[in-house]
C-alpha cells in the first residue's frame, strides 16, 4: 500500500549547520514524505546554496521557499499555503525525529479520523545532555485546553496536522514573533482534541542563545497574556473554557505584574495587578 502523503515544513533562519541533521532524520523515515518544504526566513548564511544542492542528491521532492525575515509564524504559514498534501508535519531546523515518527503518527491519525491534529512525546537535550521533563511538561491526550492555557504544552516539531484544521482555527498569527505556537495551540485545543503518540519520537535541542525562545524570553509572559486576551475577545469559548481562561489570565497578570514591581517597573506592574483584580472580580466565585 502506498504511504499516505505528508508534507514536511521546515522554517529556518541561519541554521545551515543544523539542517543536515534535521533532513537526514526525514530521509531516514520508514514512512516516506511526499515533499519537504524548507522555508528560509531571510537567512544571510549559505542556507540557499546548501538546499539547492540537495535537490540533485535526493529523490525526495525538496522545495525551497524564501521570504524576508518575518519570524517563524510567517515561515510556517508560507509552507502551509504551498504544501500539496492533506497532512503537514512541522520540524524545526535544529530538531530531529526518530525514524518511525511519521509512520506511527500518520497511521494513528488515519485510523482515528475524529482527530485533525497529533503530537508525540519528546526527548529533550541541552548541549547534548539529556534533560528530564517536569510533570507539567509531559504532553497530554484528548482535551488539552487547560494544559495549553498553563504553558506551551505541545512541541512544535512533534506535530502532524490535517489541513482542515487550519480552515477551522486559522493559520499562525504572524504578529507573534514568539509564542506563536502557544497562541495556535490555544485556538486549536479549545475546539479540537489532540491525539498523543505515547512515544518520544521527537528529539528537541535547546539551550542556545540563537533560539527564538531565548531571544524573547523576557517578553514571553506578556505575549501569552495577549494570546489569552485575544481568545477571550473572540467569544468562541464555551462557558467552562471561558472561566478556565479567565482564571489563568488572572494568574498570568499577577505573576507578570509582580515581576515588573521586582524590576522597578512600578507603573506597568500596578497596571497588570489592577487588571488581575478587576478580572478576578468578574469570575463567578463557584468557579474558582
Amino acid at each position: 500500500m502506498t504511504a499516505h502523503p505528508v508534507s514536511v515544513i521546515i522554517p529556518t533562519y541561519n541554521r545551515k549547520h543544523f539542517l543536515p541533521r534535521a533532513l537526514d532524520s526525514i530521509f531516514r523515515q520508514t514512512h516516506k514524505c511526499f515533499e519537504v518544504i524548507i522555508v528560509d526566513d531571510g537567512s544571510t548564511d549559505s542556507t540557499e546554496q546548501y538546499v539547492r544542492g540537495l535537490k540533485y542528491q535526493h529523490k525526495c521532492n525538496i522545495r525551497y521557499l524564501r521570504q524576508e525575515n518575518k519570524g517563524p509564524a510567517a515561515a510556517r504559514n508560507l509552507g502551509i499555503v504551498h504544501s500539496e498534501s492533506d497532512y503537514v508535519a512541522f520540524l524545526d531546523s535544529d530538531d530531529h525525529w526518530h525514524k518511525r515518527k511519521l509512520e506511527k503518527q500518520c497511521s494513528l491519525l488515519l485510523n482515528s479520523p475524529q482527530f485533525l491534529i497529533s503530537h508525540t512525546k519528546e526527548k529533550w537535550l541541552r548541549n547534548g545532555i539529556h534533560l528530564n521533563q517536569k510533570k507539567k511538561h509531559i504532553p497530554q491526550h484528548g482535551d488539552i485546553f487547560s494544559h495549553c492555557l498553563e504553558l506551551c504544552a505541545v512541541g512544535m516539531s512533534t506535530v502532524m496536522v490535517h489541513k482542515l484544521l487550519f480552515e477551522h482555527v486559522g493559520l499562525f498569527d504572524e504578529s507573534f514573533r514568539c509564542c506563536e505556537d502557544y497562541d495556535f495551540w490555544l485556538r486549536a485545543s479549545c475546539r479540537h482534541q489532540f491525539l498523543l503518540v505515547d512515544s518520544p519520537l521527537t528529539i528537541k535541542e535547546g539551550g542556545r542563545e540563537d533560539q527564538v525562545s531565548q531571544q524573547f524570553s523576557v517578553g514571553m509572559d506578556k505575549l501569552r497574556i495577549r494570546s489569552i486576551e485575544n481568545l477571550l475577545a473572540s467569544r468562541k469559548l464555551q462557558t467552562d473554557q471561558y472561566i478556565l481562561a479567565c482564571n489563568e489570565l488572572v494568574k498570568k497578570y499577577t505573576i507578570y505584574g509582580n515581576g515588573c514591581l521586582r524590576h522597578g517597573k512600578e507603573d506597568e506592574g500596578l497596571y497588570y495587578l489592577g487588571k488581575a483584580e478587576s478580572l478576578n472580580d468578574q469570575i463567578p466565585k463557584s468557579s474558582r
